[in-house]
């Protein structure tokens, strides 16, 4: 495998961190509406920076910690941290990983209708075909695929910001005037942040390459502000009529709605779909890692043909999941795991995990 540069070191794990966090909700300004929006135009970016303080603690304890032991996949990591009480994340994980692809697969089908007329089959076939094929392609496709569409991402985003700008500055100037600020800005970052805390354990074979203990925090620490970037990007932009935006279902939407700007819109939609792939292609990796190093960790050979059924069974699956539409079930579901990802990861890294870092003296 080619050897990173020092820059690639520190920036593609952000880069793939942005790119499996964004996902349906974050790109559709759903999930930043209801966490930093709620807090008002200024506090909802006090709200982002607690994000992004979190987000970059959390990655850079997680990457040095896989540093420093070579658990480049969370099976190994969790056996690392909580010996043989990790095999718990592995219940949580698979319960978090397939209500979030019954989700992508809803999203890109109403996504493709939306955009096209056709039947939403053809948009989940797309995000099936599509995130299939990286996998079995493997780790070296996948992070450059990922890290590409990171920079379209935030090209688009760039340019759609300048317009919003250039068109509607006044409105935003005039919302920063408001100086609002929520009491619950602290509590709505930090729990947005914990929500998406399960993305870093996905992510660790970005981390292979980091030789010393600068380049994994360092890795960690930019990780949590490329991934915040787009939001707050998109805060902004709801700046333009914000309790319009702010509190509509689809805010994204809403702010092409008032520029007007259909082949924009197109473009950001495509972008947007991209990143449905780039989150389903980082939660099945993940388990087809962990599944792999369980095998050669027990000095066990994984037949091939096991190894290409994995994805295509779990895509199966969150298709079935995407047709039931128990809105309730998702959601309740989600809320519990994102409690276990908090008592069995983040609270465990950063205390266990950081007392084993330093007992093991590598720098």
């Amino acid at each position: 495998m080619k050897k990173r540069s020092a820059l690639a070191k520190c920036i593609i794990p952000g880069l793939i961190f942005q790119s499996v966090t964004i996902g349906g909700g974050y790109g559709t300004g759903a999930e930043i509406a209801q966490y930093f929006g709620a807090s008002g135009m200024v506090g909802g970016l006090l709200s982002a920076l607690v994000t992004m303080v979190i987000w970059s603690v959390m990655c850079a304890i997680t990457f040095e910690f896989v540093r420093v032991f070579k658990t480049y996949d969370y099976g190994s990591m969790m056996k690392q941290l909580l010996g043989k009480v990790g095999v718990l994340y592995d219940v949580l994980y698979y319960l978090m990983m397939f209500i979030v692809l019954g989700v992508l697969n809803a999203t890109a089908g109403n996504m493709f209708n939306a955009l096209t007329g056709a039947s939403k089959w053809f948009g989940i076939a797309i995000l099936s075909v599509a995130v299939v094929y990286l996998v079995f392609k493997g780790t070296e496709m996948i992070e450059k695929v990922l890290s590409v569409w990171s920079y379209v991402l935030y090209a688009v985003y760039i340019i759609l910001i300048v317009c919003v700008f250039v068109k509607f500055g006044a409105n935003i100037s005039a919302e920063f005037a408001k100086n609002e600020v929520s009491p619950n800005w602290f509590s709505n970052g930090a729990s947005y942040s914990i929500y998406n805390l399960v993305v870093v354990p996905l992510i660790l074979y970005t981390v292979r390459d980091c030789e010393n203990r600068k380049e994994a925090v360092t890795s960690g620490l930019l990780s949590g502000v490329i991934g915040v970037v787009p939001g707050i990007l998109l805060l902004l932009m709801m700046g333009c009529d914000f309790a319009a935006v702010t509190t509509a279902e689809t805010p994204v939407a809403v702010v092409f709605e008032m520029l007007d700007m259909k082949w924009l819109f197109i473009v950001f939609e495509i972008v947007l779909f991209g990143t449905l792939i780039e989150t389903g292609t980082g939660f099945i990796k993940a388990v087809t890692d962990r599944i792999q190093v369980a095998f050669e960790r027990n000095n066990k050979p994984l037949n091939k043909n096991v190894v290409n059924a994995i994805p295509l069974a779990m895509i199966v699956i969150g298709i079935l999941i995407s047709t039931f539409g128990l809105f309730n079930l998702i959601v309740k579901g989600y809320g519990t795991s994102v409690y276990g990802f908090l008592i069995l990861y983040a609270l465990p890294m950063v205390t266990l995990g950081v007392y084993k870092i330093a007992k093991a003296g590598k720098n």
